[in-house]
């Protein structure tokens, strides 16, 4: 029961490990500290007297960086009146479901959460993937973002593998310069899709454009642009 109890510890360990840093890759503001947490601090806050692990306990919440605020505030439309310029970003709140199986009523509470909270994103992590019918809640919480992570898909880091390349989020001014400058529509960038998962790391959005860098042994580094579809 205890080395059962260890490796469950461990297994969490290493997921919270992996949120945190994709918080903090996104933008939000977390220290190497909370993003590095060693096993023998996440065992002292996070494991009950038995040595197994707590997942209500593991719950935090994050706030954007200035820098983030910026990337997610939308440029003036020629022509339009009355648009919301202000930041799309806000507190992100991350959960971890402490049940096996996920349906309508734990995304339904953690909707709620959400709202009475004024998050903007919610993150929730589950052991397994939610019902279909629970994941219909998702669209119907918009504008506020509802991000579903199954367990497996965080113990590691995607983005710290030596074969992917490092995607970076243009703001949109950014990207309004790049379509300048090389006479572009957005539809004729090449496309990344919400669900790929480098895209679902960074939390993109529908029509967001993001520079990913590659390495080359002729060029050294060079740079390509995808939008998100």
């Amino acid at each position: 029961m205890a080395d059962e109890s260890s490796r469950e510890l461990s297994r969490l360990w290493r997921i919270l490990r992996t949120v945190k840093q994709m918080c903090a890759d996104r933008g939000y503001e977390l220290t190497d500290e909370e993003c590095n947490i060693s096993l023998a601090d996440f065992r002292a806050h996070y494991a009950d007297e038995s040595g197994a692990p707590q997942r209500t306990k593991m719950a935090f919440t994050a706030r954007p960086t200035d820098e983030m605020m910026t990337k997610y505030t939308p440029i003036p439309r020629p022509g339009a009146r009355n648009e919301d310029l202000s930041s799309q970003i806000g507190l992100i709140h991350v959960e971890f479901a402490n049940e096996p199986s996920v349906g309508i009523k734990h995304l339904k509470a953690f909707a709620q959460l959400l709202e009475e909270k004024s998050y903007k994103t919610g993150i929730y992590v589950t052991a397994a993937a939610p019902t279909p019918s629970a994941l219909k809640i998702i669209p119907s919480v918009l504008p506020t973002v509802m991000e579903i992570f199954k367990e497996e898909d965080l113990l590691v880091n995607i983005s710290r593998h030596e074969l992917v390349p490092k995607h970076t989020l243009l703001s949109a001014e950014d990207k309004k310069r790049l379509l300048e400058r090389y006479r572009l529509k957005e539809t004729q960038l090449p496309r990344i899709r919400m669900d790929d998962p480098m895209a679902r790391y960074l939390g993109l959005r529908r029509g967001q454009v993001v520079k990913i860098i590659r390495k080359s042994e002729t060029a050294g580094r060079y740079a390509s642009y995808r939008w998100t579809i």
